[in-house]
């Protein structure tokens, strides 16, 4: 699941900025979290323990994802934007490195393609090997790295925007290296992206945050509009499916976490009750017949089938729904350093409860984090509202000296330095076990 920070984070205490980037992975069993000074891993899987499965030590790490249980883990720091470190962290080794032509703003996973999106330029690799499949130059002006793709991997599509100026679309197909199909989504442009387990169904909110929607993949069908609210403009954060798709989650710089569900209203249950909301209605679907596009998709809106209130507001977060010994959960990570879980009626609905409240970081480590900043305020203060893009678009940066030059596909990315060789290798990437994707042992290719 993908993280963003939100455009408006006041300027506040450093605990307020306890980590950097933070993010689920695939199937929201663990979540990652880079900081000032390395990565952590932590698994998610109980209510009442978090527990840290792995630390890694790096400066400045501003993107860490992890591919599913695996060992597999890609981390990004500040220091060499450009480089993108693929590790296999139980071993403590490095499986390759690949420099790219700019900051490198945001990664994607699954267990048939890592994507790598740059402002201007995507780039597809094939995570057996490593291997760069295409490169999709001369993408619209992505600021944020905005991209999605379906963990699913038999399908692999990749969303990303097909526009600067307006909410549309690309959906592209990374296993057989195609456009799929362009959706024209909103008026404004995108802020937020996710698709749904299976790839079937795609999440879309725009800069606006007033609604969102969904729709079916490949084909582009809208099937679900939300509206989020009307009164003011928000930054939305994330968006995040739960497994089975029926509910919809989305976060912003509010205090507010929206739990959306996905579900039809048929007209046979209206006439089986005939309740006075029911024949209001029927009323204003027979009215929206009359009036203008605009007003009647309005009256086909949702609203919020369940709620989570923070107590914060203009801070970083993210969230995703998961089941959690066996109850539906709420996840969100927040830059305050906690990690919050809440319970979720799947039948009523309504104000979600906190179950438990995990801390991230040790308080020793955010009193050190507020040291150092205040250390950098005195040098050279930076802006409190940079988002995560703002941050990395850094002046460029030369290749790292351990980089092999001389290998370049499509115009773009540069073999690294392989540590240690073996684990490059022309065929698969070897984990730990058969257990682990991509499996250990001779594949055909």
């Amino acid at each position: 699941m993908e993280s963003q920070e939100s455009q408006d984070v006041p300027d506040g205490p450093a605990v307020h900025r306890a980590f950097i980037c933070a993010s689920f992975n695939q199937d929201t069993t663990s979540l990652s979290v880079g900081t000032k000074t390395g990565y952590r891993l932590f698994s998610v899987t109980a209510v009442d323990k978090l527990d840290c499965i792995h630390e890694g030590e790096c400066p400045d790490v501003y993107i860490v994802e992890r591919l599913f249980s695996s060992s597999l883990v890609v981390v990004v720091s500040l220091s060499m934007p450009r480089r993108m470190n693929v590790y296999h962290f139980k071993k403590g080794t490095e499986i390759c490195n690949y420099s790219y032509s700019n900051n490198i703003l945001s990664v994607r996973l699954n267990r048939q393609r890592l994507v790598v999106c740059l402002e201007e330029s995507i780039y597809i690799h094939n995570i057996k090997d490593m291997k760069l499949l295409k490169t999709l130059l001369n993408t619209p002006i992505n600021l944020t790295g905005l991209c999605a793709l379906s963990v699913n991997h038999s399908n692999s599509y990749l969303a990303y925007p097909g526009s600067a100026t307006i909410g549309e679309i690309t959906v592209y197909d990374a296993n057989n290296l195609s456009t799929l199909t362009l959706i024209q989504a909103h008026d404004s442009p995108l802020a937020a992206l996710t698709f749904n387990a299976s790839g079937s169904k795609l999440a879309s909110a725009s800069e606006k945050g007033t609604v969102i929607r969904v729709f079916s993949v490949p084909e582009g069908q809208r099937l679900f509009e939300f509206r989020r609210g009307m009164k003011r403009y928000v930054s939305i954060s994330s968006l995040s499916f739960s497994a089975d798709a029926q509910f919809l989650c989305a976060s912003s710089n509010t205090e507010t976490v929206h739990i959306f569900k996905l579900e039809q209203h048929s007209p046979s249950q209206d006439e089986e009750s005939p309740t006075w909301s029911a024949y209001v209605g029927k009323m204003f679907t027979a009215a929206s017949t009359y009036l203008p596009a605009q007003v009647s998709d309005m009256m086909h809106q949702d609203r919020a089938f369940a709620t989570v209130r923070l107590n914060m507001f203009g801070l970083k977060n993210i969230c995703a729904l998961a089941t959690i010994q066996k109850l539906p959960r709420l996840l969100v990570a927040s830059s305050d350093g906690f990690l919050y879980i809440y319970n979720v009626d799947p039948q009523d609905g309504g104000e979600c409860v906190l179950v438990q409240k995990h801390r991230l970081f040790d308080s020793s480590e955010e009193q050190v984090e507020e040291k150092e900043e205040e250390n950098q305020e005195d040098v050279s203060p930076q802006p409190a509202s940079q988002s995560y893009a703002a941050t990395v678009a850094l002046p460029s940066t030369p290749p790292s000296s351990t980089t092999l030059m001389g290998y370049s596909e499509d115009g773009g990315a540069q073999k690294g330095e392989v540590i240690p060789e073996h684990e490059f290798a022309e065929g698969p990437v070897c984990l730990d076990d058969e257990n682990e994707f991509p499996p250990v042992g001779n594949q055909s290719n």
